[in-house]
């Protein structure tokens, strides 16, 4: 199948074939038809599926035959980086046909904020925004939805653990009634379900391969103590020859030290995380993205935050907290059907987690063992609890009372 099978304008074709997209990728081909036609739509597809040209191209298609343009469409997301990775995608794939687009976002000045509003009133056709600011400006008078025809929310489960349910459904409140909603998540907890059927008329669904690493990754692990994490990491990123890594830890605390003890052993390296402005996070995204850094240290929120091509390695210093969040780190690398590797960390308290990790991607995954010079490290033998005899200890007490 090819984009000319969804019988596109030919303007919107002509630029697919300049920016060298040929074939759909499997999210794209069964949920365009299905946008095209008008349906409302939740979609389950990970990052790296191709989900945002999915949703973006039947939207751009119906615009370039829009002869009055208003505000068209809108465009949830949870963070900043996810919002300007969007708006980027946008502005490539609408480049051809004229489609404006604006990403609106917090954590910013207020020479920003005036800018985004001056771009709101100057109009344009599509508004990717954080619940967050979207609400600002919403309170504020400064957007007209009266004509909007399109509303997406993208990484919708990411947007209910970041506590964005009640942002979501006061935007909503604000829309439209009659309007085509998209609704892409990576997973589909009940929680969505819920949401989905607050915010959707009779929605068509679409799964794509959810929860499983892509083939190319070669998935590995070192069980090792905490005090020889330091040592393996620098001893994996001075044999490594990937220009890009990426490395994730689980607080905000252990990202800043990381970064400045790699930084001592000579290696290009930034720690990414929510004390930087906005503009220096910008900064260290552009230098990563043109390989002027060689490695980017941050917490889960770069695992759906950016989308670099080529990143060669991916690091756990420390075990996912949850297991789709392994899915999502190691799914920066080896995209667009190329190769990587992902490499976790386990110490002996996380040990019970990554069997769970295990048992999600249905494989055991291969345990390194550690450099000579490292020393030995913990035995891997998780030891999952039991549910505890609740029954039998209150019967206890009954009787001794």
């Amino acid at each position: 199948m090819t984009f000319r099978d969804f019988d596109f304008d030919e303007r919107l074709l002509e630029g697919l074939d300049a920016i060298g997209f040929d074939k759909p990728t499997p999210i794209q081909e069964k949920t365009i038809p299905l946008a095209l036609a008008g349906h409302d739509l939740i979609a389950c597809a990970q990052t790296g599926t191709g989900k945002t040209a999915a949703y973006i191209l039947p939207i751009i298609n119906k615009l370039i035959k829009t002869e009055n343009r208003h505000l068209n469409t809108l465009i949830i997301a949870p963070t900043r980086e996810l919002a300007l990775q969007i708006d980027q995608q946008v502005e490539g794939l609408g480049y051809f046909v004229g489609v404006s687009s604006i990403s609106i976002f917090g954590g910013n000045d207020g020479a920003t904020w005036d800018q985004q509003r001056k771009a709101m009133e100057s109009g344009a056709d599509i508004i990717i925004a954080t619940p967050g600011r979207l609400i600002s400006f919403i309170a504020s008078g400064k957007i007209d939805f009266s004509h909007l025809e399109h509303l997406i929310l993208d990484e919708a489960d990411r947007m209910l653990d970041m506590g964005f349910y009640d942002d979501i459904v006061r935007i909503i409140s604000s829309l439209p009634k009659k309007r085509q909603t998209l609704l892409f998540s990576a997973t589909m907890p009940p929680k969505i379900r819920a949401l989905a059927s607050k915010i959707l008329t009779n929605p068509q669904e679409v799964n794509i391969a959810v929860s499983k690493p892509a083939e190319g990754i070669q998935q590995q692990a070192y069980v090792v103590y905490d005090a020889q994490k330091p040592t393996l990491l620098r001893h994996i990123l001075s044999s490594s020859d990937d220009q890009s890594i990426i490395i994730f830890s689980n607080s905000k605390e252990n990202v800043k030290k990381l970064g400045y003890e790699i930084s001592k052993a000579g290696v290009s390296v930034k720690a990414f995380h929510s004390d930087l402005e906005q503009s220096e996070r910008e900064a260290i995204l552009n230098q990563f993205r043109n390989r002027q850094l060689q490695v980017l240290i941050g917490t889960d929120i770069l695992a759906r935050g950016i989308d670099v091509e080529g990143i060669g390695l991916v690091i756990n210093y420390e075990t996912p907290l949850d297991a789709e969040d392994y899915i999502h780190r190691i799914g920066r690398t080896a995209r667009a059907q190329k190769t990587g590797t992902a490499i976790t960390f386990i110490n002996e308290k996380d040990q019970n987690k990554f069997v769970r990790i295990e048992k999600l991607i249905g494989k055991e995954i291969s345990k390194l063992p550690l450099p000579t010079e490292i020393g030995e490290g913990p035995v891997f033998n998780p030891v999952l609890k039991k549910s505890r005899p609740f029954n039998k200890r209150r019967n206890f007490k009954k009787k001794t009372k």
